[in-house]
């Protein structure tokens, strides 16, 4: 079955930097994009960032360009989010998504069960 496992995540001051990863099982990671979402409370989940399949090509909110960094390593089936200059407005619940077709062919969103980022004073 499909998993993906987020981790990384944790308390900050502004200006500080974390690393967030996502572990993933159960397809074959190196054909699929893998994306960064965002929630925060009483938000709706954001887009962060996304990565194709190679890596070769990369796309990010524009709140975030130039201070986090999509990437993985597909030896390892991991996907990493580099997260520099954090702000008080990234605080939020990190999720990592894998679009899956299914036995009919349709694309599937999966899902990991988030990981707790906090940025403040």
């Amino acid at each position: 079955q499909v998993q993906l496992v987020e981790s990384g995540g944790g308390s900050v001051q502004p200006g500080g930097s974390l690393r967030l990863s996502c572990a993933t099982s159960g397809f074959t990671f190196s054909n699929r994009a893998m994306t960064w979402y965002r929630q925060a409370p009483g938000r709706e989940r954001e887009f962060v960032a996304t990565i194709s399949n190679t890596g070769n090509s990369t796309n990010y909110i524009d709140s975030v360009k130039g201070r986090f960094t999509i990437s993985r390593d597909n030896a390892k089936n991991t996907v990493y989010l580099q997260m520099n200059s954090l702000r008080p407005d990234d605080t939020a619940v990190y999720y990592c998504n894998a679009n899956i077709p299914d036995i009919r062919g349709w694309d599937k969103y999966y899902w990991g069960q988030g990981t707790q980022v906090t940025v403040a004073s």
